[in-house]
């Protein structure tokens, strides 16, 4: 995978503010809906939103600028922690350098570590743990029988040797209503296979579905299908915690006559009353209407913002001139 900065087209200084701004803008911009004659739409969204996941998080953008994970967030190998750790200037090696070989027989793995005054030794140190992996894959197929190897407190089960299957990552993007209420879609994993997967309603961006034995398959078993959740940027609704809120238009004359306008919500249309005498900015809260949550739903925040009509209107001026010359009213006297 590309550079997360460079698929997101953002500097690697950028501002959280500015990461997340880029990726809406993608997002809108890359979302296969939109691009349904691109057969490689699902790619590039799926790029981004992968590179989302690195650097829209704090904590795996240190990791990553740090060098600690890749691209695709797995943990870069750093090598062994006994070798080269005592290296001298020109590669050789400190005075405080231990050399280990490793063998395997009837009591399993064993580790002799040899000083550089000759002193030797087994059991555990730096830089074993990552090594018992090679080996157990190394051996993966002569773990029939025998007993146990030792090596410090670690134990070599017979079992241990049959290589489990892998798990497959993948990402899937939702509509924040299709979040809402749940809903079934088809994705196409790396590797070719197509699954239908079940979202359940309520599910946040950045949760996870797990899918149980439906990874690639091993000696050990098969391995799981691990699917990241993305929600959507929505035209009109904005998510805060299971609060949805929502910039609700109204005309002038509903805002000084009142009125019931119809306001949408994640599950349909309602009528909301607005008061005569309702200045912009004003919110309205519509109870159990918002996001999904445990024991219920949040609520819906609609705030009201008055909107003229396009062009101009004669009258409407005329009006507006008379007003402010017999009724003059300055809403900014205590700023």
């Amino acid at each position: 995978m590309r550079d997360p900065y460079e698929v997101l087209g953002v500097d690697r200084k950028a501002s959280a503010a500015d990461i997340k701004s880029a990726y809406r803008r993608l997002a809108k911009k890359l979302h296969p809906d939109a691009n349904k004659n691109d057969p490689k739409a699902a790619a590039r969204f799926a790029e981004l939103n992968a590179a989302h996941e690195i650097v829209g998080d704090e904590d795996k953008r240190k990791a990553f600028d740090h060098g600690e994970i890749d691209a695709e967030g797995k943990p870069r190998f750093r090598g062994f922690e006994g070798f080269g750790a005592g290296a001298g200037p020109r590669g050789g090696f400190g005075d405080n350098t231990h050399f280990e070989s490793f063998s395997f027989g009837p009591e399993g793995f064993t580790r002799t570590t040899r000083g550089r005054g000759g002193g030797g030794g087994g059991g555990g140190g730096g830089g074993f743990a990552g090594f018992e992996d090679i080996l157990r894959d190394a051996f993966g197929r002569a773990g029939g029988g025998g007993g146990t190897g030792r090596r410090g407190g670690a134990r070599f089960e017979a079992e241990d040797f049959g290589a489990p299957g892998a798990d497959v990552h993948a990402d899937m993007s939702v509509t924040l209503p299709e979040a809402a209420r749940g809903v079934t879609k088809r994705l196409q994993l790396p590797t070719g296979k197509d699954l239908d997967v079940k979202i359940p309603a309520g599910i946040l961006s950045g949760q996870q579905v797990r899918l149980r034995g439906q990874g690639v398959s091993g000696q050990g078993g098969a391995g799981d299908v691990l699917i990241t959740v993305h929600i959507l940027p929505h035209s009109f609704f904005t998510l805060d915690g299971n609060d949805v809120k929502l910039d609700l238009p109204v005309t002038l004359y509903e805002a000084v006559l009142g009125g019931k306008v119809r306001a949408p919500t994640l599950d349909g249309h309602v009528e909301l009353t607005i008061p005569p005498w309702t200045n912009s900015g004003r919110t309205f809260r519509l109870r159990g209407k918002g996001f999904p949550m445990k024991g219920g739903h949040g609520d819906l925040l609609a705030t009201v913002r008055i909107v003229l009509p396009e062009g101009s209107d004669a009258e409407l001026e005329a009006l507006m001139k008379k007003w402010r010359g017999e009724k003059p009213f300055d809403p900014r006297g205590d700023m």
